[in-house]
């Protein structure tokens, strides 16, 4: 199967042509039909939503998958088979060549094309495009542990070295401060509006999501430099920083090939059910009368609670009919709705939650129990619960360690109450996510071992593997690094 994204510029932003790929029956991304070894010619403006797009194929589709697999929101199903060796954690390498590649032959090239660019006038276009570096290798990183960063965007490096993961962090938080400064400048003559997929050039916007990434990435140090952690966010909350208070997300139609890339990719499996509930995480909002439970999942038939399975019991329970994942996360294979669900970069929910964090901790001033009440009330408005008393009810009564953010409470304590509320917000929307700050803080303490995987398992996935690409064609290449192996920044339960 091979498919195009092409953005009408009548009923999206602008005609461009990208690949749009999705995870083959080995869930391998397929070619993307560009050479990433000739640059463009192309107005760098034009750029900008190629580099996005590839941007949003990667977290909206195969890190949505992995995340929500591994973040125990969905399982695979029992009627079909597509994902059985996530769940059993014997994924082969080759299954990340496609998502290695459209990180750095699309959301990065792309990027990097604009940045080198010569035409003047595009410093705010160019501000956007070090913003989507930091968050791509961010995203990149957080997966893999080191990668290659500088020169593996020299279009005639084939074996770019790979850099500690440290390193990395530090270069993301230099091309933050460069976004930042570009963004800034207020004569960019060519600045981009519609060409923006994410803010349609909406600066303001673009500063908030900056300093709001800038908070993210400070804030997965906590457990391996918390010293620069405290120090960062310090510096940061010295500047008076705006943060976001809507989604930094792509949105998409139902038309001309612009849907969803999960939904597109369920599409072309033939709308297998593929993916379920896993009771994990359903469990959890049943306990906690969570009435965000039927936004996320849809009931079987007529039935108005959400069946769940097991994660990972797709063989004991070969008959079994469970819930699927809902049309408002993109994963609904037979409602159409799902081609329009957004793909959330960084949502306003997460947002106050990473604030509460801060503020929790004492590394930054703020009301850290209203900003972690808002992240609650933000997620239930995003799914469609806009009841204000329906937040509030949730809050008041919740198991989850709500009421842990209190002055007694232990920093700890607190941030735990944090990170579980997160997760819930996450569910679907944002799973690589929610899988990555399980990670860093052990939290939420409920996961366990998918039921498929090795008798010996004793820990969820930790990494991702690198790519047999790279194995077959960077010299660098640093070796096998087993999934149970904790990336530099991740907690080791």
């Amino acid at each position: 199967m091979r498919a195009k994204y092409i953005f009408n510029p009548k009923k999206l932003l602008l005609l461009v042509f990208i690949g749009v790929v999705g995870l083959s029956g080995c869930k391998k991304f397929l070619d993307v039909n560009q050479d990433p070894n000739k640059p463009s010619n192309a107005d760098p403006n034009l750029l900008l939503p190629v580099s996005q797009a590839g941007l949003g194929m990667v977290v909206g589709n195969y890190f949505q998958v992995y995340g929500n697999i591994w973040g125990q929101f969905w399982t695979q199903g029992p009627s079909a088979s597509q994902y059985r060796s996530i769940e059993r954690y014997n994924d082969p390498n080759t299954a990340f060549d496609g998502v290695w590649s459209r990180i750095y032959t699309k959301a990065l090239i792309n990027a990097q094309l604009i940045i080198d660019s010569k035409v003047g006038g595009l410093e705010q276009t160019k501000g956007i495009a070090y913003l989507t570096k930091a968050y791509t290798f961010q995203v990149a990183t957080d997966a893999f542990g080191d990668i290659p960063v500088g020169d593996a965007l020299q279009t005639v490096n084939l074996s770019p070295k790979y850099i500690p993961q440290a390193a990395v962090y530090d270069s993301i938080f230099t091309y933050i401060d460069k976004g930042i400064a570009l963004i800034n400048v207020a004569n960019s003559v060519k600045a981009p509006g519609s060409q923006d997929i994410v803010f349609q050039g909406d600066m303001a916007q673009w500063k908030a999501f900056a300093n709001t990434l800038k908070l993210k990435a400070y804030l997965r140090l906590t457990n391996v430099d918390p010293a620069k952690a405290s120090a960062g966010i310090a510096a940061l909350y010295a500047t008076s920083p705006t943060f976001l208070t809507k989604d930094a997300a792509i949105k998409y139609i139902s038309t001309g090939g612009n849907d969803n890339p999960l939904y597109n990719e369920i599409v072309g499996l033939d709308r297998a059910q593929n993916l379920v509930a896993s009771a994990t995480a359903v469990n959890q909002f049943v306990a906690n009368s969570d009435p965000r439970v039927l936004k996320f999942y849809d009931p079987v038939g007529s039935d108005t609670k959400i069946t769940a399975l097991v994660q990972g019991t797709f063989a004991q329970f070969p008959t079994a009919v469970v819930s699927t994942p809902s049309a408002l996360v993109g994963a609904s294979p037979n409602n159409a709705l799902s081609a329009v669900a957004p793909v959330k970069l960084i949502s306003s929910s997460e947002s106050y939650f990473l604030q509460a964090e801060a503020v929790a901790r004492g590394w930054a001033n703020g009301d850290a129990n209203a900003l972690f009440i808002k992240g609650i009330s933000e997620s239930f408005i995003a799914t469609g619960i806009t009841d204000p008393t329906a937040a509030a009810t949730y809050t008041a009564n919740a198991k989850d360690g709500i009421l842990a953010l209190n002055a007694a409470a232990s920093p700890e304590a607190k941030v735990k109450a944090i990170i579980v509320q997160k997760y819930y917000a996450m569910c679907g929307f944002q799973g690589f996510e929610a899988w990555s700050e399980y990670r860093r803080t052990g939290y939420p303490d409920f996961l366990i071992i998918s039921k498929a995987a090795p008798a010996t398992t004793t820990v969820p996935p930790r990494r991702m593997l690198y790519p047999n690409s790279e194995a077959v064609t960077n010299l660098n290449y640093p070796g096998t690094i087993a999934l149970n192996v904790p990336v530099w920044w991740g907690k080791k339960n």
